[in-house]
């Protein structure tokens, strides 16, 4: 086992096999829908998290790991003599990597976190590669430079067919360039450096299918393309064909595509679709 152990949390986007080959650690945050309590991915699933969403009263609330939860993970992967690394979902979406900072201050091991300044696959492109070098045994400044330049070239464009969540959110606020009144449009946004900001903004599905054939577009041109994520909430029909077509254009780059975190969902709403990558 690698000297350096990986955790993140709930919000990236990682399969089962990535997690178990790696021996990543994923912290769950929790989601309250209406008077319930989920554990994101143990008591609840991201395909069931979309049906209680659309049948809520009320949008769903999330909440980051407690700062004690953090500290008791922190301190078991610890006990070994090993360290921790741990990587998490940008601040502009959730207090989780504070939680995080204030866990490593108690924990008895020693404890390096980092804002990945991203969220889902954005997130996983980091953690991987952290992972990956972990395991060949790197060091720790090594998998923090690696790490950084991934962030740095990682694209996340996002299509977003209604602003209502983002609105009820308190998250609107935050994202330069959109018009909170003006709700009935269709909105692509850019998470960069940790911010939202909006590239475009229109009426109709038009604008979310031009800002899909425009990314792959620029996309088949970049020949130094790494790996795709595409995460959809909902939109599990359009992120398929989406995946298809990057496929078609980027036939030997690795493609995924998955249902996004009820977290994620939550702020985003039903029928968005992020298209993640990044270069090397």
């Amino acid at each position: 086992m690698a000297n350096i152990k990986i955790v993140t949390d709930s919000s990236v986007q990682l399969t089962p096999e990535e997690i178990s080959k790696y021996h990543i650690t994923v912290v769950p945050l929790t989601i309250m829908i209406d008077n319930t309590v989920y554990i994101d991915g143990e008591t609840i699933t991201r395909e069931d998290f979309m049906d209680e969403m659309a049948a809520a009263h009320n949008l769903p609330k999330t909440s980051q790991p407690a700062i004690g939860t953090f500290t008791d993970v922190f301190d078991k992967l610890t006990a070994d003599g090993s360290q921790v690394l741990a990587i998490h979902m940008t601040e502009t979406l959730s207090g989780t990597v504070n939680s995080a900072r204030q866990a490593a201050q108690l924990a008895k091991g020693k404890v390096t976190v980092v804002d990945s300044l991203s969220t889902d696959r954005g997130l996983a492109f980091q953690v991987l590669a952290a992972a990956e070098m972990a395991e060949a045994g790197k060091d720790l400044q090594t998998i923090l430079d690696k790490i950084k330049q991934i962030r740095d070239n990682t694209t996340l464009v996002l299509g977003v067919t209604s602003l209502d969540n983002l609105v009820k959110g308190g998250r609107i606020s935050r994202v330069s360039g959109l018009i909170s009144s003006f709700l009935n449009i269709k909105v692509v946004l850019q998470l960069k450096d940790g911010e939202l900001s909006a590239l475009r903004k229109g009426r109709g599905m038009k604008t979310i299918n031009n800002f899909i054939t425009e990314t792959i577009s620029q996309m088949a041109k970049m020949p130094n393309i790494k790996s795709v994520g595409i995460s959809t909430a909902g939109a599990t029909e359009l992120g398929e064909d989406v995946g298809k077509r990057i496929a078609e254009v980027l036939p030997s780059v690795p493609v995924l595509v998955r249902p996004t975190d009820p977290v994620i969902a939550t702020h985003t709403g039903p029928g968005a679709l992020a298209i993640i990558y990044y270069v090397d």
